[in-house]
């Protein structure tokens, strides 16, 4: 087990419209958006931030992963102070690697992979100083991670040895099955379970913060997107919304009970 836990520090959405994702996600959430000052030949990249602190980036989908039938998605990255080492790890471990390590100027070594049940992750060795935590309630930042998966405990198992993720609390939805929470040292950060039939895959899926989810929520059809359940509340004192944005990419609105 790693000996500092390690978890989810930025978040990328690749998209088929990307003017339109950025105007969708600066209203919806709130972002600041701002263009990545990048290499000339490097594709054009969007940073989008909460107050002064980078949450992600938004991008058009990549040719390759189109080719490989890629829907538009939101993807998380885990931090690794050696990338190579990461990826020989988590390959042993039964993940796969869809993208090898390669570099990106400026900025660090970044591989996409894939946990054994197939969700996809990336992993990022920055060039630069790592950046602090913020609160997992701060607005405009992902205050839950939540993964659909085959087999939840198998997951468990994979993150923990992985990244030293530990089990936490867990809830009985009934039919859906458990509900297992999982924290990265100290507090919850997120949650996993049996993909139901719907959801195709195993898949991540990310919640925002925001003030007020009616109003947010609001703000998802106004523009476009589709809400697909909720808003609901649930344990902890949250309301959540789960979406779509108008380009088809799922993501989650997370807000306090006012």
């Amino acid at each position: 087990m790693p000996h500092t836990p390690q978890s989810f520090f930025w978040y990328e959405l690749m998209t088929t419209d990307l003017d339109a994702a950025e105007a969708f996600y600066t209203a919806v959430v709130g972002w600041r958006a701002e263009p990545f000052d990048k290499a000339a030949d490097m594709p054009r990249y969007v940073v989008v931030n909460a107050g002064d602190r980078g949450v992600g980036g938004l991008m058009d989908l990549p040719e390759e992963a189109k080719k490989m039938g890629m829907p538009p998605a939101w993807i998380g990255y885990i931090d690794t102070k050696d990338i190579d080492v990461s990826v020989a790890s988590l390959t042993k471990a039964g993940g796969s690697v869809i993208r090898p390590a390669d570099d990106i100027p400026g900025v660090g070594r970044f591989a996409v992979v894939a946990d054994p049940q197939g969700a996809v992750f990336m992993f990022l060795q920055p060039n630069g100083p790592e950046q602090p935590s913020v609160p997992l309630d701060t607005l405009g930042h992902v205050g839950w991670h939540e993964l659909y998966t085959t087999d939840w405990r198998a997951a468990l198992e994979f993150y923990s040895s992985q990244f030293g993720w530990g089990k936490d609390d867990q809830f009985d939805m009934g039919a859906m099955g458990i509900y297992q929470m999982f924290n990265a040292g100290k507090g919850m950060i997120g949650g996993m379970m049996n993909r139901p039939e719907q959801i195709p895959m195993s898949v991540w899926q990310f919640y925002f913060n925001v003030a007020a989810i009616d109003a947010a929520a609001q703000r998802v059809t106004d523009r476009g997107g589709k809400v697909l359940m909720g808003p609901m509340e649930v344990p902890g004192g949250q309301w959540i919304v789960q979406c779509q944005d108008p380009q088809g990419a799922h993501f989650a609105l997370l807000a306090p009970v006012r």
